[in-house]
């Protein structure tokens, strides 16, 4: 009976799908369903993915109805997960499970880029799937474990394998590998693999695509009796760990196709290798720039056992060992050190009395000639420059030291004629340090040229981005390919080319289907995209010296390539922090906050809280989806600010639907670091400047997320470290707005967050301004008061 009803049910369900099919609005030329297996298979699918009736309606005909379903004559030949969300049900426990894909008997493509998938890639898939597949895209999906060679073995008719943006791990199945005949694109980029890249994999007779980077491989490239494929065209090998010397065969490949090895172990020279073709900086080779030290070249082959060809660091001599004495010597050594000790101690105290002393009249005075109306010179302007601009005149900055650091020297004629003589139609952008032109070399290199004439307000803004690249090379900023300075009233700097523009232009793309609108990043790539920018700044902060400040941190500086990897760009107002250059070390810690991000010209402060706090705009535009907020401070947005921040509480996640990205697909997972990182933002937005995260805790807590909010109770630490618990996260961040008065919550008039438009106002009422300075220093920022009452 129970068999008889099913085969019933089967039946209406056939009937359901092709009356859908026949009726009107459903997709011509399609054609229903004809296959009870594949209905099956669908529904299979449906009920172990867990997803919503919305985008697979049951009294529909899968193949007209159902999203990302397609057919060919009457049989499923592709399924894609792309944009699809699962219930809230299914969102509880979601988990890898595809076994409906084995009835698809005709199936040749599955696509699941960012749909989560957590869990390893079942082994049954190489046999179980249709002879005639030929694309799996597993791409950003959270799959973890090993690769099974009998995952992918099996699949003769394979041409494209994307297992980018995982969690994949193990050593790679060579032999599997080599059973596919017809691969021709394999992307497992951003993985934690180990072990070696099998040989295998060059010989491939159709490959043209092969993207290993930042998959933690490891190895020497085949010598001979391995020939790379003659189809290959675009190679990516970078952020790995493979050493060595690049054989002959290697450098053939290398000149014919665009190729990506830097940030590997190479050694040796790479001179006959073309410069447009390959990226090779941060290796070991002797005869390129930008490469590592020698000292970190050596300890890497040293720790692994393998001889180094290159320079050879000298050891540092170590002192001689100080002559013995006897113990009436030490101990009436030991009553001088004390007396010394305890002396300077005493002096030490008098010291910081005294420049605390000084610090405070200083700031008084300020405060006074503030408040009097008078004007002050900007903070982002220190040194020769600060007179500068007391003046009113243009102080250009200092040359770098050599021009052979920052890129190659271009023809001014080469790059006239790679950008169609700076014509009209090829202009990206006109910045404030230059217009940006798009180009292409005559090898075929896609660049951008910044033309900086006398017509630009700041013409001698392109020397800071030399000094800066001088300094040495970071993956995180753009890349600067060269320069030309064939003439005086006309400087011209090469990019490389990135082909996801900026932020700006890539959270929302047009997707060029009128019903489908706008398309969103996902949140792996939104995530990836603020660990990025705080990689970029951390290095300017901390890794420099003396520290260096962006002051233009908005979403259109933070460029992203094909990958979507951060290239930090608008280089051109990046300056030392202010004061690095006469201040101690005793004055910059005892540096009272201040409450002021911008001078009152206007000009952007020249410190790093100013970058943290345009950041923090930046990591709210990821999680609201909202456009344009990183680079406004007028009312409105201080208005929105004030109003978004008011939802972002460490003890209530549930207030976070109020304010995230309506287009962002995400599961509970996702959800929890959807809110950490509105947690740090709001933590980067404290009114007080002296009060905000430095860089570095901020890229810790975006590269552990999870433990910003969840809770562990062994753990009472309050500083920032890798193990730090949902504790230790509050109180670093929100330590210094804990201390709240005993006001219920922020009213519209003594809103911190419109700052910015008192301290423009500073030249009006002189009353208006020091009310507001009183406001601001009550540091008050209470959570936000009745907000159960605020949810729907």
């Amino acid at each position: 009976m129970t068999r008889t009803r099913a085969r019933a049910l089967w039946a209406a369900l056939l009937l359901a799908a092709l009356a859908a099919a026949a009726a009107p609005g459903a997709v011509r030329g399609q054609g229903g369903l004809a296959s009870r297996a594949d209905l099956a298979g669908l529904y299979t699918l449906r009920g172990a993915l867990g997803l919503r009736a919305r985008d697979w309606p049951r009294k529909a005909d899968p193949c007209s109805a159902w999203a990302g379903v397609g057919c060919r004559g009457g049989r499923v030949v592709s399924v894609s997960l792309v944009g699809l969300r699962r219930t809230r049900l299914g969102r509880l426990a979601p988990r890898f499970d595809v076994d409906g894909l084995r009835n698809l008997s005709r199936l040749e493509s599955f696509t699941a880029a960012g749909f989560g998938l957590p869990g390893s890639i079942p082994a049954w898939l190489g046999a179980g799937l249709a002879p005639s597949f030929r694309v799996l895209d597993l791409s950003a999906c959270a799959v973890t474990g090993e690769i099974a060679a009998s995952a992918v073995a099996g699949l003769s008719n394979l041409t494209t394998l994307n297992l980018a943006g995982n969690l994949l791990s193990g050593q790679l199945p060579a032999a599997a590998l080599a059973g596919l005949p017809k691969l021709g694109t394999l992307n497992l980029s951003g993985n934690a693999l180990s072990g070696a890249l099998p040989d295998a994999v060059w010989s491939l007779p159709e490959l043209r695509v092969l993207d290993v980077s930042q998959t933690n491989l490891t190895g020497a490239l085949p010598g001979a009796g391995i020939a790379p494929s003659a189809t290959l065209q675009t190679v990516d090998l970078s952020g790995n760990l493979f050493y060595g010397t690049v054989p002959d065969t290697f450098r053939q490949l290398f000149n014919r196709v665009m190729a990506n090895i830097s940030g590997n172990y190479f050694e040796g020279n790479l001179s006959s290798v073309a410069g447009g073709n390959v990226s090779s900086e941060m290796n070991c080779f002797l005869d390129v720039a930008g490469q590592r030290r020698p000292e970190d070249c050596q300890q890497f082959y040293a720790g692994r056992g393998l001889p180094y060809d290159g320079p050879v660091a000298a050891p540092t001599p170590q002192p001689a060992p100080a002559p013995a004495e006897n113990k009436k010597g030490r101990h009436k050594n030991l009553k001088y050190i004390l007396i010394g000790a305890i002396g300077g101690g005493v002096l030490l105290l008098a010291v910081v009395a005294a420049v605390v002393f000084c610090i405070v009249r200083s700031r008084r005075g300020r405060s006074d000639q503030r408040e009097s109306g008078a004007p002050s010179a900007p903070p982002g302007v220190h040194g020769s420059a600060r007179a500068a601009a007391a003046t009113g005149t243009t102080q250009p900055s200092a040359s770098p030291a050599s021009l052979s650091k920052v890129g190659d020297s271009f023809a001014y004629d080469q790059l006239a004629s790679a950008t169609s003589g700076f014509a009209e139609e090829r202009i990206i952008k006109h910045g404030h340090s230059g217009d940006l032109y798009h180009g292409v070399l005559q090898d075929g290199t896609t660049v951008v040229v910044k033309r900086i004439t006398n017509r630009v307000a700041r013409k001698d803004a392109y020397m800071t981005e030399l000094d800066l690249f001088a300094k040495g090379l970071h993956e995180r900023l753009v890349h600067l390919m060269g320069h030309c300075f064939d003439k005086e009233d006309e400087k011209l700097l090469v990019y490389r080319f990135v082909r996801n523009g900026d932020l700006s232009c890539a959270l929302h793309r047009k997707t060029g289907e009128e019903e489908e609108g706008m398309q969103s990043l996902d949140w792996i790539k939104r995530l990836k995209i603020a660990t990025g920018v705080a990689e970029a700044l951390c290095y300017l902060h901390h890794e420099c010296t003396p520290p260096m400040v962006h002051r233009d941190v908005q979403a259109s500086s933070i460029l992203l390539d094909d990958k979507f990897e951060v290239r930090l760009g608008s280089l051109s107002e990046v300056c030392p922090q202010e004061g690095e250059s006469h201040q101690n070390v005793i004055t910059k810690l005892l540096r009272f906050s201040s409450t002021a991000d911008q001078s009152s010209s206007g000009s952007p402060s020249a410190s790093c809280s100013y970058d943290v706090y345009c950041f923090g705009k930046v990591l709210l535009e990821l999680v609201t989806g909202r456009l344009g907020i990183s680079a406004s401070s007028d009312g409105t947005t201080s208005d929105w600010l004030d109003n978004t921040l008011r939802y972002i509480n460490i003890y209530e996640k549930e207030l976070m639907s109020k304010i995230i990205d309506p287009t962002l697909i995400i599961d509970e997972d996702h959800l929890e670091e959807v809110w950490a990182m509105a947690i740090v933002a709001k933590s980067c937005l404290n009114p007080r400047s002296s009060k905000r995260p430095p860089m570095k805790y901020i890229l810790k807590a975006l590269e552990n997320p999870l433990k910003v909010v969840r809770e562990d109770n062994g753990s009472s630490s309050a500083r920032l470290r890798a193990t730090s618990s949902r504790g230790s996260w509050n109180a670093a961040f929100f330590g210094s707005w804990r201390h709240s008065s005993s006001e219920i919550g922020p009213s519209r008039d003594d809103n911190m967050f419109k700052r910015s438009e008192t301290i423009k106002s500073s030249g009006g009422s002189n009353g208006d301004h020091s009310s507001s300075r009183r406001r601001q220093s009550k540091e008050i920022f209470p959570e936000p008061s009745g907000s159960r009452d605020t949810e729907d």
